[in-house]
């Protein structure tokens, strides 16, 4: 699939944002972190413009974007739907808990609950989003188990590496917060290090013989190909860069999304606080950031559509 940008702008700023969230919802309530005015404005407002940022660039996807609001009315059947809804569910609670948190320095009782609420219906985000992907049965590598797991992890991988920053500003849980990010960021390496190896030993189940149903008579090849030169359809649905460089950026991201932030977060846990591990936190984090850009990047454009046995390439 050819990779659209504005999406993928989307899913990783939204999945840093909605992890914050869900972390500072959860931390917060348990007492891992101080109701401090200052710290829950900065977090808060940081994960609630990383979370609208992301919703208003995916509307640039949209042939008419005037027409978004429409989308939220098929909820029943579309995941697209439901992510619309669960996505503006999110701010009443956050909102809630941010007037507690910051304006009355109380993340307790009501308050807490509303945290709570808002970090459920962040997650319920994530998961919708995941599932846009891992519902589409046309496309073998994205209709897979592990696509939603690693939409999950990643979004609290990245939005712990983010709380990690912030938790060194202002000198609170500092260490948790760290161990955090290193369970977070583990975690998703290892989803997604299984996700490769299944999608590069699986084949797709679709081939011009089922397509035809003429398997049966033996193989089956176009006599005429169907265009005689690429459209619009195949450089969307049959994007081939990635599969000619795949290795190289999975290197890349492994490095850049997983090993330095880890290992960021490692020296951070280590030092409990000061300059130095500001300074590392605020490495790790960039380095995920442009990590994350790279992984999304790739999980499109190693999507191959099943429409493209009709210009006579067997399905990857």
């Amino acid at each position: 699939m050819h990779p659209a940008y504005s999406v993928i702008a989307f899913t990783t700023a939204s999945g840093m944002g909605y992890g914050l969230l869900i972390l500072l919802g959860v931390l917060t309530p348990a007492g891992a972190l101080p109701a401090n005015p200052w710290l829950g404005a900065l977090a808060l407002l940081l994960g609630l413009a990383l979370v609208t940022g992301g919703l208003l660039s995916s509307t640039l996807h949209l042939g008419h974007p005037e027409r978004a609001w429409r989308a939220m009315s098929q909820w029943r059947s579309s995941w697209l739907s439901r992510e619309g809804v669960a996505a503006l569910a999110v701010y009443p609670p956050v909102l809630l808990f941010a007037i507690g948190w910051v304006l009355l320095g109380d993340a307790s009782g009501f308050w807490a609950a509303m945290g709570v609420l808002g970090a459920l219906l962040s997650l319920v985000t994530v998961a919708c989003t995941g599932m846009i992907y891992a519902s589409l049965t046309t496309i073998r590598q994205w209709h897979h188990p592990l696509v939603l797991p690693v939409y999950i992890g990643l979004a609290l991988a990245t939005g712990a590496l983010l709380l990690q920053v912030l938790s060194v500003l202002f000198g609170y849980g500092v260490s948790l917060v760290a161990w955090i990010a290193v369970t977070a960021v583990a975690g998703s390496l290892a989803l997604k290090l299984l996700y490769w190896a299944s999608i590069d030993r699986g084949a797709s189940s679709s081939s011009p013989e089922t397509a035809t149903g003429l398997g049966r008579i033996g193989k089956v090849t176009q006599l005429e190909a169907p265009h005689s030169e690429t459209n619009y359809v195949m450089s969307e649905m049959g994007y081939k860069v990635a599969r000619k460089h795949a290795r190289r950026v999975r290197l890349l991201v492994v490095l850049l999304l997983f090993l330095v932030p880890g290992a960021a977060s490692l020296i951070v846990a280590s030092l409990g606080g000061g300059v130095l591990a500001g300074l590392v936190a605020l490495v790790g984090l960039v380095a995920a950031g442009a990590g994350i850009l790279a992984e999304r990047w790739l999980f499109f454009a190693e999507a191959t559509h099943v429409v493209t046995l009709f210009y006579g390439e067997r399905a990857a």
